[in-house]
């Protein structure tokens, strides 16, 4: 029986193993929490940082793994590229090409040199060295980390005096001790998170979603609301897509998922923002599952170990979908006693919902994606339906709080 290491052991890591025990593969989790969700569902779980790949790859030599992926977990995708490498297994890039992608400094220096559309940005460590490039920036900027992910640790600077406080929020997200502060960037429509997927390092399925945020929330940039199919003119999403396919080349990628953000700046620009050889957080490709039809959670599980893909193809979407980050209202924290939804929008448009806090747990502000709580796909016929409905959804989706 072939063994699929699985770093992480989210929720999100559940569909994966669902996915590897279907193809009769035997499922290991691994990370530093044994309390995760996940390893309920693996086959075996193994207590080891996902951060320290020297270890993770000695764990994975003795249990001699067949593949390894870190689906929807970021802190592992350099340690999965560099376990892969060293055991000769299939991943979708190289260790090198892997830790340009996930650090946010070393992306921004490649696209610059390679050509791309990029906003001015710089990576740091010292607290200080910023303050002597204030006039490189086109203020306001965005000051995050360079390898978290999620939007913890992101803040948007309108001027020089509130860049400290910044720097310190951005620090205090990383793993390394290294931030990246870069031009604020207008969108012209919406940001786009989405997960396309490579064969032999070509672009087979590529999508473009509409990313909306809730600007009332304790962190108005954590993503709220994720839209398809996007808006996005097909002009700027054909751009993107032979620019995409361009990275994936110089970079030698090779087959799997992927979470790319992107978007059209006003200057009429389109950007590729971030390229993480993983799926993306907020259950992305399960949304994609139902709206496109084609299924990448899978098709990265038979890639990582080496067995043949099945029916990954260009599809058009199935109507109208939205994935609804649950969170709470601004300024609302306490102990969750249930959620309620109007019965006409459950039975109407609601076809899944996936609550990850149950009752008398603690509920947080929404400062981050990992203050969720759960996940909910609605799908609809229009995109005007859905915008009427979606604008109205404090009066049929209520927390109820103790």
């Amino acid at each position: 029986m072939k063994k699929l290491m699985i770093l992480g052991g989210s929720r999100y890591a559940i569909p994966v193993i669902d996915a590897a025990h279907k193809l009769g593969l035997y499922a290991i989790t691994a990370d530093y929490l044994p309390d995760n969700v996940a390893h309920k569902f693996s086959d075996q779980y193994v207590n080891v940082s996902i951060i320290e790949k020297e270890k993770v790859l000695k764990v994975a030599q003795e249990l001699q793994i067949d593949g390894v992926v870190s689906f929807a977990c970021d802190p592992g995708v350099v340690t999965a590229a560099y376990v892969a490498e060293k055991m000769g297994l299939p991943f979708q890039g190289s260790y090198k090409s892997t830790s340009i992608l996930q650090d946010k400094g070393l992306f921004r220096k490649f696209l610059t040199e390679n050509g791309f559309n990029v906003p001015h940005a710089k990576s740091y460590s010292d607290k200080k060295a910023p303050l002597a490039d204030i006039d490189f920036f086109t203020w306001p900027v965005i000051v995050k980390p360079v390898d978290s992910a999620g939007s913890k640790g992101v803040t948007k600077v309108n001027k020089p005096e509130e860049l400290s406080a910044a720097i310190d929020t951005a620090l205090g997200g990383s793993h390394n001790g290294h931030f990246i502060i870069e031009d604020f960037l207008t969108f012209d429509g919406f940001h786009s998170s989405a997960d396309p997927f490579t064969v032999d390092g070509k672009l087979v399925f590529s999508t473009y979603s509409d990313q909306l945020f809730d600007k009332e929330a304790d962190n108005p940039y954590t993503p709220a609301l994720i839209i398809w199919p996007s808006s996005m003119k097909k002009a700027n999403q054909d751009y993107l897509d032979k620019e995409i396919q361009r990275l994936m080349m110089l970079l030698g990628m090779k087959t799997g998922i992927y979470n790319i953000e992107s978007c059209v700046g006003i200057d009429g620009k389109p950007y590729i923002m971030e390229v993480s050889p993983r799926g993306g957080g907020c259950k992305i490709a399960e949304l994609q599952r139902l709206a496109f039809g084609v299924d990448l959670i899978e098709n990265e599980v038979r890639a990582a170990v080496g067995m043949p893909l099945v029916d990954v193809r260009q599809t058009e979407c199935d109507g109208h979908w939205c994935e609804f980050v649950i969170h709470a209202r601004p300024g609302q924290s306490g102990v969750f006693k249930r959620m309620e939804i109007d019965e006409d929008i459950r039975s109407k448009y609601v076809k899944v919902v996936d609550m990850t806090t149950k009752e008398g747990d603690m509920v947080h502000p929404f400062t981050g994606a990992n203050m969720s709580l759960g996940d909910m796909f609605l799908r609809f016929d229009s995109r005007e339906e859905m915008d009427a409905v979606m604008a109205r959804s404090n009066e049929w989706l209520r927390i109820i709080l103790e």
